[in-house]
């Protein structure tokens, strides 16, 4: 299915937007350190960004995005919506991902990841009512997610240099190829393209999933007032992505 709107914001949830503690980032060599906060030396390990000037403004302007549109629209969506109806608004996206997983898994050659998928697309479909209900998950299932650029980096192709995308938040050369491979294929490949059509028979239902996603994420841009957020960000993306590839 086509990969989440905003789905990248996601890695930001835990950030906190703090810079790291140098004895915290390892072995790795940090590029620069921080000035002193909070009386420990701070650092920010060393990440490709040899477009860090367009990467930038791209930063900057998903913050404006975020706080005139999206911000205010999830909050709205939070606030009115009751609980019960965007718990299955969630389910119902989740569910749509399995696809996704399912293909991933099995281009990784993980049958087990293929088929956690694969059994909780069954049976959410079905005994939970179109995925509405996370039933899977409630015995015991739970979701795995998996993408392309996840397919890419098990196989061993290298992220590439980091990059902000417009909405979606920091990525990599290789996450974004991912992205578009995932996307292309929601809409064209069997079974994905069918259950694409039939779940999306509106630009309205895109708008409810990016929405959805937004309330769904704590991160605000800038809320930490930490003058390197930028460089913190950039460096738990490509943490949080070497996480996941090697989960």
């Amino acid at each position: 299915m086509t990969p989440r709107p905003l789905a990248a914001l996601l890695l930001l949830a835990s950030a906190g937007c703090a810079a790291l503690p140098a004895d915290q980032l390892g072995s790795v060599e940090p590029r620069h350190r921080l000035p002193v906060e909070d009386g420990r030396e701070r650092a920010v390990v060393e990440v490709w960004d040899p477009w860090e000037g367009f990467n930038r403004g791209v930063y900057a302007f998903n913050a404006e995005l975020d706080e005139r549109i999206l911000l205010p629209v999830a909050d709205a969506y939070r606030t009115n919506v009751p609980d019960v109806v965007r718990d299955r608004v969630r389910n119902f996206f989740d569910n749509l991902g399995e696809i996704r997983n399912a293909a991933n898994g099995l281009l990784q050659a993980r049958p087990e990841v293929a088929s956690r998928a694969v059994i909780r697309f069954a049976v959410n479909s079905t005994i939970g009512i179109f995925g509405l209900f996370d039933v899977a998950g409630a015995a015991g299932l739970q979701e795995q997610d998996e993408d392309f650029g996840q397919t890419l980096g098990w196989w061993g192709v290298p992220p590439g240099p980091f990059l902000v995308l417009p909405v979606l938040g920091p990525s990599n050369l290789r996450d974004a190829v991912g992205l578009a491979v995932d996307t292309a294929a929601s809409r064209t490949v069997s079974p994905a393209a069918e259950v694409n059509e039939l779940a999306y028979p509106n630009p309205a239902v895109y708008g409810l999933e990016v929405v959805d996603t937004r309330a769904n994420i704590e991160f605000r841009y800038y809320d930490s007032g930490s003058a390197f957020e930028y460089d913190v960000v950039r460096f738990l993306a490509g943490k949080q992505r070497e996480l996941a590839i090697r989960r």
